[in-house]
């Protein structure tokens, strides 16, 4: 089997690249910008007619788009996000027709969600952020492909190799940065929003299901933890793993999204009926991997180890 993982250098492309590099008889091709891609493609600027050509070229059983942005402006956000997916799309239609697509989308599609209620793939989506309605685009125009497809709604994303540009990686440099000593000081904005973190481990594990899966998929199953975990306790969860001795001072406001969107969580429920899926890691794993770049066994879920 032959399996071309577009965007396999950045955070979840990585992982999964390598989750499905574990599968016997496969064969798995990175593709992207980078001078160590396999096949080079930019879903921001390539025409379909050169993409399809790469395609034919390629000859993949399976696609995983991981590529996309999650900041910028407005122009590259819509890009990778809505445009990418559509160029992608029509390039497999002409060249690759039976391979099956697994697309990447994020919770941050549906927009707000009500406090203690779980999000189904059936709610209504009402993205508040130009991220969320570029994702929310691509993820459109996946479902109205007509090809063999399946979109993932990534949660919020946390584990060994997070970046700074997500909050559990930024505030594991902040936490570097300032130190164990007892008169250190971590300064973030509000901590009050509620979110549904998954490691992702688990989302590369969720997308090696719905390669392999047999038979048809929905059109879009939620990947995440499956609990909304205030995100105060994930930054005193982490400081604790990191040994921090000092104080946590919440000043002034939080990020946009945070304050638009207080409460995320999505309903999981899908993806186990589909896919066998459900995360194997909680977030103390999570973190724990994180503060210390390595991947720790996955433990059973128990409710100590999730904030609530």
């Amino acid at each position: 089997m032959r399996i071309l993982v577009v965007g396999f250098t950045g955070y979840l492309g990585a992982h999964v690249a390598e989750r499905l590099r574990a599968l016997p008889g496969t064969r798995v091709l990175g593709a992207g910008r980078s001078p160590a891609a396999d096949v080079p493609v930019d879903l921001a600027t390539d025409p379909v007619d050169r993409l399809a050509r790469t395609l034919a070229s390629a000859a993949p059983d399976a696609v995983v788009n991981c590529a996309g942005a999650t900041g910028g402006d407005a122009v590259t956000l819509a890009e990778l996000n809505a445009r990418g997916p559509a160029v992608l799309c029509e390039a497999l239609r002409r060249a690759r027709p039976a391979a099956r697509l697994v697309h990447l989308g994020s919770a941050a599609e549906y927009g707000p969600g009500a406090p203690h209620v779980k999000v189904p793939e059936s709610a209504p989506t009402r993205p508040l952020t130009a991220y969320g309605a570029t994702k929310l685009a691509g993820t459109v125009t996946v479902g109205a492909s007509g090809l063999d497809a399946v979109v993932l709604r990534v949660g919020n994303p946390v584990g060994p190799g997070a970046p700074p540009t997500g909050l559990p990686g930024r505030v594991a440099a902040l936490l570097r940065e300032a130190g164990p000593g007892p008169d250190a000081v971590l300064r973030l904005g509000d901590l009050s929003a509620y979110r549904d973190f998954v490691d992702v481990r688990d989302v590369a594990g969720a997308a090696e299901r719905a390669v392999t899966a047999t038979g048809p998929l929905p059109g879009v199953l939620n990947v995440g933890g499956g609990d909304a975990v205030p995100v105060r306790e994930m930054v005193r969860l982490l400081a604790r793993r990191a040994g921090f001795r000092g104080r946590i001072v919440e000043q002034g406001a939080g990020s946009v999204r945070s304050g638009q969107v207080s409460w995320q969580c999505s309903d999981i429920s899908a993806a186990r009926a589909a896919l066998g899926w459900e995360p194997s890691y909680t977030l103390g794993d999570s973190l724990s991997a994180l503060w210390s770049g390595g991947s720790p066994a996955p433990s059973l879920r128990a409710e100590s180890d999730v904030p609530s």
